[in-house]
């Protein structure tokens, strides 16, 4: 998604907080629908660090723009991630949409970081972007096992023994 070269730095941020607020709050969700411990753990980190991500950015729009408003145009304002799939989609297709947001969040930090004010704005938003692709890379774990067994997310563990051999000694 091309930043609108018309928003003011501030108002950028305030799109890259909000969307990190619907991260947060999809990777939440999304938990409810899950029923495997494991992968459970794994959206609660996700969600703690689409949480932690927003408190940088509110920690660098109040350093740098103490007395500006982070509240960006909502035309401007990334769609949230659940808007990019069906009523009743599955869980395989949640995993992509959340893999779809976390590539353009990526984008949005490269983006963003190459029109930063100052070489610390840059270093935090060169960070994000790069914890970003984490994600889409646990993502796409998933999305492997999701479709290699499909059942994974709705049984509380793995169905060891059934599913799997013994390889080793």
């Amino acid at each position: 998604m091309p930043i609108d070269p018309t928003l003011k730095p501030w108002q950028v941020l305030g799109v890259a907080i909000r969307s990190e607020v619907d991260a947060a709050s999809f990777y939440t969700r999304l938990q409810d629908k899950v029923k495997n411990v494991i992968l459970n753990q794994k959206l609660k980190f996700l969600a703690f660090e689409e949480e932690h991500h927003k408190k940088i950015l509110e920690h660098l729009a109040g350093d740098r723009y103490r007395d500006k408003s982070t509240d960006a145009p909502a035309a401007a304002l990334m769609p949230p991630i659940a808007s990019t799939v069906a009523e009743g989609a599955s869980v395989l297709e949640l995993f992509r949409a959340a893999l779809g947001a976390e590539e353009t969040a990526e984008r949005f930090y490269a983006e963003t970081g190459e029109r930063a004010e100052d070489e610390g704005s840059r270093k935090i938003l060169s960070y994000l972007g790069r914890v970003e692709r984490s994600h889409q890379a646990m993502l796409r774990s998933e999305i492997d096992l999701l479709e290699k067994f499909p059942d994974y997310w709705n049984v509380e563990d793995f169905h060891v023994g059934q599913d799997l051999f013994h390889v080793g000694p």
